[in-house]
């Protein structure tokens, strides 16, 4: 089993940063990926950034640019928001995929941001 915390959300003006934080507990070395995903009111999850193992890493079509995914250990990933805008208006959910195939989430911090 894999527990997950986040961290980091809040609210900020457009064109503000946040920094986001997911740590990881349990059974840490079974995890191969972790990600972010968010969820806007009334809308699906959709994949913000995600992380390999191997620091490879793949980003949304709308964030490309002004967020930054980074694996800081085994256990913590960070999402560095820069120049927020009104429509990354969401709850943020970190996941972690295991090797063997389970994936696992997050409560999820919400993230809004005002024009």
């Amino acid at each position: 089993q894999v527990q997950l915390v986040e961290s980091g959300g809040g609210s900020v003006q457009a064109g503000g940063s946040l920094r986001l934080s997911c740590a990881a507990s349990g059974a840490v070395g079974t995890i191969s990926t972790m990600g972010w995903h968010r969820q806007a009111p009334g809308k699906q999850r959709d994949m913000v950034a995600v992380i390999s193992s191997t620091g490879s890493t793949v980003y949304g079509d709308s964030v490309k640019g002004r967020f930054t995914i980074s694996r800081d250990n085994a256990e913590t990933i960070s999402l560095h928001v820069n120049k927020l805008k009104p429509d990354d208006t969401a709850v943020y959910y970190c996941k972690a995929f295991t090797f063997s195939g389970r994936d696992y989430w997050g409560q999820g911090t919400p993230v809004t941001v005002s024009s």
